[in-house]
């Protein structure tokens, strides 16, 4: 069955997949995009990754904008659209409050708003990090009464990008929840390049991981022999958004995203230096001292690494059953998170780190 979408985000990593994914499977999208003069090249991206680009189209707007900054016409087409994804955030550390919440938090109420007035489903991605509740917790969060949050608190404990993304996650239930509209949430772990071409895009924060590495600048393993950062390959993940947005038993659910097979991070380390021939560091440094270190503006400049990062990092172990059950019903198959990691460090060997020396 071939459906209309809506796709914000969809020029970034996860939504170039996504575009593919959805194009590949006979679905009709149309891409939010600040530069609708640039559809070609992300029309060429999507052939390249296995998709259908003639399905690919693109709508002038901004996260930013009220109203997304749609034309008339534009917001008339997309009535037609049963599915909005929404994939649209800045992602960086050390962004101002009030730029990360003018994007990620305004820009998500402002899909959703117009998800429930044309009464599309709304299939927002999270992040792995609102299903580890000891952590809500100890950053001032309880779930079950959000609107209680000091929400400059938050930000100021983990950084304007996840306190902008955990206050949007919040923001949207309530506003659909009111709208009477229907979402979905799906929460991906870390994201992994794609499992056969290990695929991935600069700037994601597993290339940060990677290109430390074999750069030498990681010499110690963050945290102990218990700490790891959750992983799911990006193919892995577009599967199963894809499948949840046309699934009715997913309305109003939530799906966690991870690959509970993720070796711990002196282990995944290891994965990734193997198939480029650098050694892995061996010995630990506790997470807090690192954090301290990272407080040294050049010694975080060298290390490239901020202290925001380290959060991800963590010693929780999650529940994966409802996932392994909806992949189960789908017949979508989990990939060897394994050789993902070593094709993904290849990947970035051959072309991320390539491309920045040639800068």
């Amino acid at each position: 069955m071939s459906v209309e979408c809506f796709v914000t985000g969809g020029t970034g990593f996860i939504g170039q997949h996504l575009l593919a994914t959805l194009s590949a499977k006979g679905h009709t999208i149309r891409v939010l995009m600040r530069r609708p003069e640039r559809l070609a090249a992300l029309r060429e991206q999507v052939d390249k990754l296995g998709g259908n680009a003639t399905r690919v189209f693109a709508v002038a707007g901004d996260l930013e904008q009220d109203n997304l900054g749609l034309s008339l016409a534009d917001r008339e087409t997309l009535r037609q659209a049963k599915v909005v994804f929404h994939l649209g955030a800045h992602f960086a550390w050390g962004l101002s409050l009030a730029h990360s919440r003018a994007v990620n938090v305004e820009g998500a109420k402002r899909v959703a708003l117009l998800a429930a007035e044309q009464n599309s489903r709304l299939v927002m991605i999270g992040g792995y990090m609102l299903k580890n509740h000891e952590h809500l917790q100890r950053i001032g969060i309880d779930p079950r009464y959000p609107g209680l949050t000091d929400w400059p608190a938050v930000y100021r404990r983990v950084g304007a990008y996840e306190g902008s993304k955990i206050e949007a996650h919040f923001a949207t239930l309530e506003l659909m929840s009111a709208k009477g509209g229907e979402m979905t949430v799906v929460h991906p772990a870390t994201v992994c390049g794609h499992s056969r071409t290990g695929h991935i895009l600069d700037g994601q924060p597993l290339v940060e991981l990677i290109r430390n590495l074999l750069q030498g600048k990681l010499t110690a393993v963050p945290g102990t022999a218990k700490h790891w950062l959750p992983l799911v390959t990006v193919d892995y993940l577009v599967e199963l958004v894809a499948a949840c947005a046309l699934d009715p038993a997913m309305a109003g659910q939530e799906l966690l995203a991870l690959d509970s097979q993720t070796p711990g991070l002196r282990e995944l380390l290891a994965e990734a230096a193997q198939p480029v021939g650098v050694k892995p560091p061996r010995h630990y440094i506790p997470l807090r001292l690192l954090k301290l270190l990272l407080g040294i503006p050049p010694l975080a400049r060298f290390l490239n690494t901020k202290a925001e990062a380290l959060d991800f990092i963590q010693t929780t172990r999650f529940d994966t059953a409802a996932l392994e059950q909806f992949a189960g019903r789908h017949g979508i198959a989990k990939p060897d998170i394994r050789q993902s990691l070593q094709h993904t460090a290849t990947f970035v060997n051959a072309y991320c780190l390539a491309k920045g020396k040639s800068r």
